[in-house]
């Protein structure tokens, strides 16, 4: 593999570049002119010359003064301004004059297939001096393929295909690619870079126990890291963001866990509510990670609590360094199935939801159930409506569990008995039905490149409502209130029975979820659709189900339908009791 030496121009000698594609530039062309301050180049200049590259040709000129304008070619009798007659002559198509280069640029190998050039000569692809019968024929744009390939240290382009089996030195083969089109017009490149993400989401149980090394390890999948990581060579530093009422909780456990395992550590407890989702929090916690001065890349941020919790050290995690990584352990149900397993994170502005954002997914999520049975009845039954989404959306044997233990699982609040054969370990079958469906849905679409999503079942119109009536409403409460009124969408339409809209309705009602709010009106519903088809490509991207556990995205709904739909879930669902859902 060789690599074109740099060529050599003398100093103090002004250069004028211009590109050349598949033609040679006729000597009667005009080129642009600059004032000679502006193209003052001396040194070593390199340039890459070869079929279906850029060919950039430096015109020599001799120095003028700054107040002059130095003027390139103008016709084929014409000598450049400034210049003797004894300027070498341009080779001939096909037999560039054999001189050698007197540069001291070091010499690499590269397959690229390009002659080295004389010093002081254009570097010129082949095909540039190819004859054609007119300039001003319009030529048809080419385009090359390019793989990256890195030898040594260096990343070099290659031509798609091209045999590398004549390289001395080891090589590292990318998955990146540049496209490069040149026409008339100019010269574009594209890129196709995969970005490859890896993280796991692991179900563990006690893990404030100091004896479970989870927390420290257990975000690790290289075994060679791990053991280098375990080898006690370096003392473990880690910073922990906590929300404060969960510090109040567990706050000495964590510390403990921490203290116990030598770890030096920082404990940030703060308010993680909707009303305190914002870019300040974000960039209060950026002030403290700077401070502590961790290592970007082994020493993951920790974030403990819920789903609001997570999605602010997420964005914080992501902006710093532009890529840290961290960890997330939830701590309520709906942050367990939810939040903790997706790549989003996020913050809410100018009073819209979760408006500022990005998808940097953890190094890991550690899920405990045990965190679950400290929260309130109403936030287990707030989890329960994302659950219920994924049951509605494609699994109706999780439609079922839901509908024959939702009692049961608020009463034990999500935890396994030994002696509850009756229902078998349901908090489990459930949990994992839920995580499973979920990441079915999300792995393939981490980014949202696709924006048909059937886990937008439930986020039409809640992102609206729930800022719009905060805090009366927790987020799954808003999710299931979008839900009920679709439930209704998809009956007016045809797509489900009048029995199956009835099911569902009575699983959220015995799910303690409220299937109605005051703040839900007509013209927030229209305008939350509107706001919808802004961010979804102006298409509505509707998912509905078409029967239990089963649903299809529509993008054909009118405003009678949802009119028609939104009367009858009022007639049916309205109730007092439902108005002030922060009473259940």
């Amino acid at each position: 593999m060789r690599l074109k030496k740099s060529q050599n121009f003398e100093p103090q000698v002004i250069y004028k570049w211009s590109i050349a594609t598949r033609s040679p530039v006729p000597r009667t062309a005009k080129h642009w002119s600059t004032p000679c301050s502006g193209v003052q180049l001396g040194g070593q200049v390199s340039a890459w010359a070869g079929e279906g590259c850029v060919m950039w040709i430096p015109v020599v000129l001799h120095p003028h003064k700054e107040s002059q304008e130095c003027t390139g070619w103008r016709s084929s009798h014409e000598e450049p301004v400034g210049t003797s007659k004894t300027r070498p002559p341009l080779p001939t198509p096909g037999h560039p004059e054999p001189l050698k280069s007197t540069s001291k640029a070091p010499s690499y190998r590269r397959s690229l297939n390009r002659e080295t050039l004389p010093s002081g000569s254009m570097p010129v692809s082949e095909e540039a001096f190819a004859p054609v019968a007119l300039a001003t024929v319009p030529q048809e744009p080419r385009q090359t393929d390019f793989q990256l390939v890195r030898v040594k240290s260096t990343w070099c382009r290659i031509k798609k295909g091209e045999d590398l089996s004549d390289c001395e030195d080891k090589i590292t083969l990318s998955e990146a690619k540049i496209g490069e089109c040149i026409s008339e017009s100019g010269i574009s490149w594209t890129i196709e870079a995969p970005i490859y993400f890896c993280y796991k989401v692991v179900e563990t149980y006690n893990i404030l126990d100091p004896s479970n090394t989870t927390l420290l390890w257990g975000h690790i999948t290289d075994p060679q890291q791990l053991e280098l990581a375990t080898s006690g060579k370096r003392k473990l530093r880690r910073f922990i963001v906590i929300d404060e009422v969960v510090d109040e909780l567990y706050g000495s456990k964590v510390r403990e866990y921490f203290e116990e395992n030598n770890v030096q550590h920082k404990i940030l407890a703060l308010p993680t509510t909707e009303e305190t989702k914002s870019m300040d929090l974000v960039l209060d916690i950026l002030q403290e990670v700077q401070k502590f001065s961790i290592d970007r890349r082994t020493e993951p941020i920790i974030a403990i609590g819920g789903g609001v919790c997570l999605d602010i050290v997420g964005l914080a995690a992501s902006l710093y360094r532009r890529r840290t990584p961290y960890i997330r352990v939830p701590t309520t149900l709906l942050s367990y199935v939810d939040a903790s397993v997706g790549a989003k994170n996020g913050v809410n502005f100018l009073q819209c939801k979760n408006k500022l954002g990005g998808y940097t997914p953890p190094v890991a999520s550690f899920l405990d159930r045990s965190f679950i049975q400290s929260i309130p009845r109403r936030h287990i039954s707030n989890g329960l409506g994302e659950i219920l989404k994924m049951a509605l959306m494609k699994h109706k044997g999780l439609f079922d569990l839901l509908k024959s233990h939702g009692k049961y699982l608020l009463d034990t609040k999500f935890q396994s008995y030994s002696g509850s054969a009756n229902h078998g370990d349901a908090a489990l079958q459930t949990t994992r039905i839920a995580i499973e469906t979920m990441l079915e849905e999300l792995a393939p679409n981490l980014w949202e490149d696709d924006l048909d999503r059937l886990v937008d079942f439930g986020h039409l119109i809640s992102p609206e409502l729930e800022m719009r009536v905060l805090p009366s409403l927790m987020h799954g409460e808003a999710v299931n209130i979008d839900m009920a009124f679709m439930t209704y969408v998809a009956h007016t339409r045809g797509l489900i029975t009048a029995e199956e809209k009835e099911q569902i309705i009575q699983c959220m009602r015995g799910l303690e979820l409220p299937v109605w709010h005051s703040g839900c009106s007509w013209p927030l519903i229209k305008r939350a659709l509107m706001e919808r088809l802004k961010h979804s490509g102006g298409q509505p991207r509707m998912p509905l189900p078409t029967g239990l556990g089963v649903a299809e995205i529509f993008n054909d709904t009118s405003e009678e339908t949802l009119e028609r739909a939104y009367k009858l879930w009022v007639r049916d669902c309205k109730t007092v009791l439902e108005e002030e859902p922060a009473a259940l």
